[in-house]
């Protein structure tokens, strides 16, 4: 499921707040059914991507993870349990996603062309090179560019459609914030910023965020369904454009957030555990 807007730095997240806008639906969703939803959705392997987001962690404190030895590799492991991560999901999405809307969203992914693009969603999540997909993604962009290809237009229709509220950039930086100020809690790392100023500073850098993600999705789009006809493109663009859809997706990214933002924070807490150079 492309629920995911790409970022050079596959981070995403703005979080328990967009959580706690879902009131419980009338018709919550059983566990049964929220299980097939994921899989037939391909919001499970999403999920289960999420593990590669680890390897950016040390960057973003300013250390290499080279220096904690195999521990850190199974620590990040640990941390991001696949199993763990999806209970996490099915828990939630249990409490709020309504059976219509989920009925809706399964309804297009179990059709023949809806498995076919969960097939190719599933494998870009699996396959973390993404310095190979974006430099392949951007010479598609500069060729439908010249061609005047109107597939651009559905991609950027796309992605307005997957973020229809707007939030993924700021959730980005909410869950760089909250691992940021966790890591500091920890005694990983001495913050030179307080969360206010912190908070200041990547409210400078959005501009800049938006359009870096904006570029990043689209030539992501261009890779993911570069086998796809323009038909095929405009159908899906047109199914991710239904309301019931949107209202979806607005969920699955608000839990996909809190769940990335909750293993981040978590990491930063047991990396206090870790020697540097320690081989466990």
């Amino acid at each position: 499921m492309n629920a995911i807007l790409r970022t050079p730095a596959r981070w995403a997240g703005a979080v328990l707040v967009a959580l706690t806008l879902f009131t419980l639906p009338a018709a919550a969703a059983d566990r049964d059914k929220v299980e097939a939803f994921l899989h037939v959705t391909g919001f499970d392997v999403a999920l289960e991507s999420l593990k590669f987001s680890a390897e950016d962690a040390p960057t973003m404190l300013g250390l290499d993870a080279g220096i904690f030895g195999y521990s850190w590799t199974r620590l990040s492991q640990d941390v991001f349990d696949v199993d763990r991560m999806r209970d996490m999901a099915v828990g939630i999405l249990e409490q709020t996603l309504d059976d219509d809307k989920l009925a809706h969203a399964a309804a297009f992914y179990a059709t023949d062309l809806g498995q076919r693009l969960v097939e190719v969603e599933n494998a870009s999540h699996l396959n973390p090179d993404d310095a190979a997909k974006q430099a392949e993604g951007q010479a598609l962009v500069a060729e439908m560019q010249a061609n005047d290809s109107p597939r651009l237009g559905m991609f950027e229709r796309m992605t307005d459609a997957i973020d229809a509220s707007g939030v993924a950039v700021r959730a980005m930086q909410q869950v760089q914030l909250r691992f940021l100020v966790a890591a500091s809690a920890a005694g990983v790392i001495e913050l030179r910023l307080d969360p206010d100023e912190m908070a200041a500073m990547m409210k400078e850098q959005e501009p800049e965020l938006r359009r870096a993600m904006a570029e990043s999705s689209l030539s992501a789009q261009a890779w993911v369904y570069r086998d796809f006809t323009d038909d095929e493109v405009e159908t899906y663009t047109e199914a991710l454009e239904h309301p019931d859809m949107q209202e979806v997706y607005e969920l699955m990214n608000a839990v996909q957030y809190e769940i990335m933002a909750n293993r981040f924070e978590e990491l930063a807490m047991r990396m206090s555990e870790l020697d540097t150079g320690q081989d466990l």
